[in-house]
């Protein structure tokens, strides 16, 4: 199979245990990567850079680590992180998710099998606390029909999962210069300039969810990303008038509703519970 980097970033709001957790399960996958780039977004602590540290120290071959004066922001250190990846085929991974062991191979597989493919991802499972309790699944859309009709309105990958050629993603224009959601709007315009892109239906990592994550996407920061991307998605014509007014509004509606009305909403009509043969599953691979 193609060699291929491990894209990682890492700020000082991450958690010791949790960034080791993740670096194991990409270190530990059935087909390992050549290149583990991690990005320090400005300063860590001593805890932090402990775990980079011994990694580093433990495979210098492997192992990128790009320190960063001051933090500059996930989309930004992703794009500096990105120039000193070696491979053309990069895998996102964030510092506090797991992913399953086969993730990477079977994302590789697929890129092996359709060889004009520029992005592809999978589905998450969210858990709290304990990575055996998982209480829900982003699905998306999985062939490229779906993909182009799903990211009018919301994105169609779940960002911790994908792995993507890096020429594309350079040709595109990078993560650009958007605080949050800087992953929405690079794949928006990567499916507005063609870029082939699939999703295999299984859930590949397990995603950290916790009450912080709903705090975030109820902030007006969080919206107001989110609408801005959507303006420029319209002007852009990869979404419709009324795309953007249904995308806009239904964010509107999170961010204005009560915290246990937007959890229900988020729960029940943006998540599905997971079935017992994908946890099953997942619990063997």
């Amino acid at each position: 199979m193609q060699k291929y980097s491990i894209l990682m970033s890492v700020y000082r709001k991450d958690t010791a245990d949790q960034l080791r957790q993740s670096i194991e399960s990409m270190v530990g996958q059935t087909v390992p990567c050549e290149q583990f780039v991690i990005v320090q977004d400005g300063p860590l602590g001593e805890d932090l850079c402990d775990v980079i540290n011994e990694y580093a120290e433990a495979q210098p071959a492997v192992f990128t680590v790009v320190p960063l004066a001051e933090n500059i922001g996930l989309g930004k250190a992703l794009d500096v992180g990105l120039t000193y990846c070696r491979n053309d085929l990069v895998a996102r991974m964030d510092a506090d998710d797991i992913s399953l062991p086969n993730r990477c191979e079977k994302l590789l597989a697929l890129f092996e099998a359709e060889p004009k493919l520029g992005i592809a991802g999978t589905n998450i499972d969210e858990f709290y606390d304990d990575p055996e309790n998982v209480v829900s699944s982003r699905v998306v859309p999985s062939d490229y029909e779906g993909i182009r009709k799903f990211i009018r309105r919301r994105s169609p990958f779940n960002h911790p999962t994908v792995m993507f050629r890096r020429s594309e993603v350079e040709r595109c224009g990078g993560y650009g210069k958007m605080r949050r959601k800087q992953d929405f709007d690079l794949f928006a315009r990567m499916i507005g300039m063609g870029v082939y892109a699939r999703n295999i239906d299984e859930s590949l990592l397990l995603f950290r969810a916790d009450a912080g994550n709903y705090k975030r996407r109820k902030s007006w920061e969080y919206v107001k990303s989110y609408i801005v991307v959507q303006k420029e998605n319209y002007k852009r014509g990869y979404c419709s008038l009324w795309d953007l007014i249904v995308g806009a509004g239904g964010q509107m509606v999170m961010f204005l509703t009560p915290m246990f009305v937007m959890k229900w909403l988020s729960d029940h009509l943006l998540r599905k519970k997971p079935a017992k043969k994908a946890q099953s599953e997942g619990e063997n691979a």
